[in-house]
């Protein structure tokens, strides 16, 4: 921020590919919502907004494309409050010049709000939304200033908007390994718009319960139901005469690295693990499948195995000729390079916030969380969404194809573990 306050930056390091790729449908939307116990009081919602502008004023920001970088700008537009009816994780405008990335959705008893990937993370995204319910219910008395964590009654933090990923580059650190490709889902895509979401409710004790006697975490689980689900698909279509270039499934696992490098940053500082199972050597039990999953989580997220990912990212933007190239031409490689390489390279998506705990006031005003990642591409397909509140885990399965046997066969594996499960558009 410069001495008067106001919010100027060039893009953090993850988000340098979103304007090149974000289109319509390749929206790089996510969508974070609460569902409430009772229905929303619209009054109380705008001065909830209200105040978290002035918490985070760097997110009322517009999208600005200087002669060779893009950059955020602050702006005095409210953050708008729309009525919840359309599709979600939409795109924001493109063209306006000043054009907030965020907005907020209600309907009935749910409170939503979209960011667009260029902002931040989930983390941001849910520290956000997490503000708006504190204020939302301190206007309606139901929770006292004493009772609220000093973050959400202080100024923002200076640190708050810093590009971690910058702070924590390492120069002259062997860059990771380039991958082949991976195996992607047959499925024949819907027609415009296609993006469709399905939740799944289940118990968090159920599902630790069962991650516990394996030895391996929530998202270990997932993430190795995933694969097996891709490798039942992939045998499946194998057998129907059906065959794939590729006959690697790997999982893209984004990893919040506030958790191994100290940053107050609310901007982008996420990671990605991808565990992997080739089939070309042979078909693997659930077991087998787990034992990979979790030694790959526990080895690509050690700090210098991180710090690698961060320079070869890091080192690309700091380049000069890198940094020579105008706008136009860096977005068209950037562009090629998340479809030729991006995407090429992981099979699905599971990324997973975790459990969101609320002050003891509020706890029983939300009754469960939905977080949905930005709509996968037309390679992708598929992807998922996991976040946890109380007892309650949900996921939620982003579509673009015709099919549901992705999540059919995903969930089917989870009951015949003796998991309840509930399902639900909403």
């Amino acid at each position: 921020m410069d001495n008067k306050g106001t919010f100027w930056a060039p893009l953090d390091n993850a988000a340098k590919i979103f304007p090149a790729i974000r289109s319509k449908e390749n929206t790089t939307v996510i969508r974070l919502t609460a569902n409430l116990t009772e229905r929303v009081t619209i009054s109380s919602l705008f001065r909830a907004v209200k105040r978290a502008e002035k918490r985070f004023p760097y997110f009322k920001v517009s999208l600005h494309g200087g002669f060779f970088w893009y950059y955020l700008e602050q702006i005095n537009d409210p953050i708008s409050i729309q009525h919840d009816n359309a599709v979600a994780c939409k795109a924001f405008k493109r063209k306006a010049k000043n054009n907030l990335l965020v907005r907020i959705l209600v309907h009935k008893n749910r409170i939503s709000a979209e960011f667009s990937h260029i902002l931040t993370d989930g983390y941001g995204l849910l520290t956000f939304i997490k503000a708006i319910l504190i204020y939302y219910f301190q206007d309606k008395g139901v929770i006292h200033k004493n009772q609220i964590d000093s973050f959400y009654t202080m100024k923002a933090d200076d640190e708050e908007v810093e590009d971690a990923y910058n702070r924590y580059f390492k120069e002259n650190i062997p860059h990771v390994i380039k991958q082949p490709k991976a195996f992607h889902l047959p499925f024949i895509l819907k027609k415009k718009p296609r993006f469709d979401l399905l939740f799944a409710i289940l118990s968090i004790q159920q599902i630790k319960q069962k991650a516990k006697k394996k030895g391996v975490s929530i998202t270990d689980y997932l993430v190795a139901v995933y694969l097996l689900t891709l490798q039942d698909i992939y045998l499946e279509y194998k057998k129907n005469g059906i065959y794939s270039s590729s006959m690697i499934a790997r999982i893209q696992v984004p990893v919040n690295i506030r958790n191994i490098y100290a940053t107050k940053s609310l901007r982008n500082f996420s990671l990605f693990v991808m565990p992997e199972i080739d089939f070309r050597l042979g078909k693997y039990t659930f077991d087998e499948i787990l034992k990979v999953v979790y030694h790959k989580m526990k080895l690509d997220t050690d700090e210098k195995l991180i710090s690698k990912i961060i320079s070869r990212n890091v080192s690309g933007e700091r380049n000069l000729l890198v940094r020579g190239i105008p706008i136009w031409l860096k977005s068209l490689i950037l562009f090629y390079k998340y479809h030729s390489q991006g995407t090429n390279l992981y099979s699905g998506v599971l990324t997973n916030l975790g459990k969101i705990e609320l002050p003891d006031p509020i706890r029983h005003k939300v009754d469960y969380f939905t977080i949905s990642p930005p709509p996968p591409n037309k390679k992708l397909k598929i992807n998922c969404g996991v976040i946890g509140y109380e007892d309650t885990l949900t996921l939620s399965f982003g579509n673009i194809t015709k099919s549901k046997e992705f999540e059919r066969r995903y969930l089917h594996f989870l009951s015949k573990q003796g998991i309840n499960i509930k399902i639900t558009k909403h």
